[in-house]
Order: structure tokens, then C-alpha cells, then sequence
């Protein structure tokens, strides 16, 4: 991780991103306190796509339901 001032960042952008390009992360801060993250840029994930296992999940319909001798062990009645 490579921490920079305000100025420094503007004077050397083009050297920051060649870092972060390389897997470096660089911090931009101001007056000493960190305000601003350089990193790569990846690629989006694909997008999660509700109801795309509908039909390949099954639940017991007795799911809720807890076994005797569980109840038992936890002293529930």
C-alpha cells in the first residue's frame, strides 16, 4: 500500500495508476487523513440472477419442525 499527499497524487497520476494497474493500492490523503483509494478496475461480476434455482432446491416440509430428542438435549418442552 502506497500512501500519498494531495499534491503528490496530482503531480504523479499517471505513475499511481501504472501501480495500481500493477495490484498496488494507493492512498490519497489530505492534510495527513486518507480521503481517496486508487485501485485496478475489474470487471463487473455477472449479475445474480433471482429465481435461478427455482425448482433445484427442495425443503422438507417437516424442516421447522424440532426432533424429540433434540428438544430434549436443549430442555425444551
Amino acid at each position: 500500500m502506497i500512501i500519498v499527499g494531495m499534491h503528490e497524487a496530482k503531480t504523479n497520476f499517471s505513475k499511481l495508476v501504472k501501480q495500481a494497474e500493477a495490484g498496488e493500492e494507493v492512498i490519497v490523503s489530505r492534510g495527513g487523513e486518507p480521503v481517496a483509494r486508487i485501485v485496478a478496475y475489474s470487471v463487473p461480476k455477472k449479475p445474480r440472477t433471482p429465481g435461478s434455482m427455482k425448482g433445484k432446491i427442495w425443503i422438507a416440509p417437516d424442516f421447522d419442525e424440532l426432533p424429540p430428542e433434540i428438544a430434549e438435549a436443549f430442555g425444551v418442552d
